[in-house]
């Protein structure tokens, strides 16, 4: 299996364009935009790139971490998979600083210079399906899409909300969990406050939580193997998802499952590289992204190590969920 989780590399390839046509799954061609990517032997390049879940509009935003990716990374074709603005936080309150605003100039400017950015809204962003179809300033705007592999895969690209029983059976409940979530999260921010002046590293409670919970282990489970099948019954050989938080890729059944994981506390993406690789990359300070998911190199696992590349000033702020 040509995929594996591993921390940023510290150098990535130019890539070279491929395209796909889908009408059935509303699928995406690639453009030819390798040219238009600036020749400057910092920033890194990659074929695609997948985030979610970057909940601008919320404190725990790590708009500037995001930013840093942004820019120290150059592709053909970025995916934005869902929850990239919280509309539900923004009802309840309005918070958006001058870095959330940097984050969506600099996606409108990868468009300019000829990044194809792709839109797939989930469940807090919903405001925006009501535009699919349209584009907005040059970043189309889909329920999904497929996604066609150097390597000649076809990856089914959703944001997952669709397929969660508790968002789409009990949406009271989801917003429950939401405001219960970020707390959680506000709680986390002390904390590592308390323990950044001791000298510790970063440690996510929330992550902590969702892997000692067994009903939270059981629900990201038949979350992965729900997608899965789905993937499956659509003739896609994987599918590209975001919405729980967890960055993971692995196979189901025979099935490729990729989560890009998130922006508020893992700080991860999936990247695929010319060749079709695909790895999760993550910012430095969030280790547990690897605790979360395993190397796949074949047929061995190997847990992989964090490189550093990022720092964030505050690495505990963080907002709101699925």
């Amino acid at each position: 299996l040509p995929c594996r989780v591993v921390p940023m590399s510290p150098r990535l390839h130019r890539p070279v364009m491929h395209a796909a046509d889908d009408a059935a799954m509303n699928a995406i061609s690639d453009p030819a935009a390798s040219a238009a990517l600036a020749e400057d032997p910092q920033v890194l390049s990659v074929r695609t790139v997948f985030i979610s879940d970057v909940h601008l509009g919320t404190s725990g935003c790590q708009a500037e971490a995001l930013l840093d990716f942004l820019r120290d990374n150059g592709c053909d074709t970025l995916y934005l998979v869902g929850d990239i603005i919280d509309g539900w936080q923004l009802r309840r309150r309005w918070y958006w600083p001058q870095a959330h605003n940097d984050v969506v100039q600099k996606l409108l400017r990868k468009v300019r210079k000829g990044t194809r950015v792709v839109y797939v809204p989930g469940n807090h962003d919903e405001f925006a399906r009501q535009f699919l179809g349209h584009q907005f300033g040059g970043i189309e705007v889909v329920e999904d899409c497929v996604h066609l592999c150097a390597d000649g895969r076809r990856l089914w690209v959703t944001h997952g909300d669709l397929y969660d029983g508790v968002v789409q059976c009990a949406r009271w409940l989801a917003l429950l969990g939401d405001q219960a979530y970020e707390f959680t999260l506000r709680l986390n921010r002390i904390l590592n406050r308390a323990r950044a002046r001791l000298g510790l590293p970063y440690w996510s409670l929330s992550g902590y939580l969702k892997r000692q919970v067994k009903r939270a282990v059981s629900y990201v489970g038949d979350f992965e193997a729900a997608l899965a099948r789905e993937a499956r019954r659509r003739g896609a050989d994987g599918v590209v998802c975001g919405h729980i938080h967890q960055p993971s890729l692995r196979l189901i059944d025979g099935v490729l499952y990729a989560n890009d994981g998130d922006w508020v506390d893992s700080l991860s993406a999936l990247v695929e590289h010319p060749d079709g690789r695909l790895e999760i990359v993550w910012a430095s300070g969030f280790a547990m992204a690897a605790a979360a998911a395993k190397v796949f190199h074949g047929d061995a696992a190997v847990a992989p190590q964090p490189v550093a590349l990022y720092d964030s000033a505050e690495p505990g702020r963080h907002g709101s969920v699925t």
